[in-house]
């Protein structure tokens, strides 16, 4: 299982980094799995959403489009989101990110999508119980806790398609 696992991510990675070459390369432009308008990075699909919401609403217009609120596993990813922000905005702004304490409101954050919280990129006075859920500075990438009824754009995931 772990085997499949390795070849599954190391093919994900293979398949991103092709499919980069492919989009620079004007007569070998090829499809990259994701919906129009989304954006990939590796085996997952991104979109910004400049329409303002409150946490759960992001999420539910998430699901709707078929992914969830994005998860950020490490600074790669973080910076990616960050620029994907900084290009649909004009305005310096903060967006929801899929983490939150909502639930147990202990600190104990987790990602809508249910993936394994692995990295974090909080401002050094922040978690600081500002709120239950998470936003993300365009400014710097940090990440700030705040209430999840604050109205606020937002980035979705999902996962690339490959049929």
């Amino acid at each position: 299982m772990a085997f499949a696992r390795r070849v599954l991510v190391l093919l994900c990675v293979i398949s991103g980094l092709l499919s980069r070459a492919f989009s620079d390369h004007p007569t070998l432009k090829k499809d990259n799995n994701c919906p129009k308008g989304w954006t990939r990075l590796n085996c997952n699909c991104y979109i910004y959403q400049d329409e303002k919401r409150t946490f759960a609403d992001a999420e539910s217009v998430c699901n709707i489009i078929g992914g969830n609120l994005v998860s950020i596993h490490n600074s790669v990813e973080n910076f990616f989101v960050r620029e994907l922000i900084r290009e649909g905005t004009v305005e310096p702004d903060t967006s929801w990110i899929g983490l939150h304490d909502a639930i147990s409101q202990t600190g104990d954050f987790i990602w809508t999508d249910g993936t394994i919280e692995d990295f974090l990129a909080f401002n050094l006075d922040e978690p600081d119980s500002g709120g239950d859920c998470v936003e993300i500075v365009d400014s710097d990438g940090c990440w700030a806790d705040t209430a999840c009824t604050d109205m606020l754009t937002y980035v979705c995931i999902r996962e690339v398609q490959f049929w």
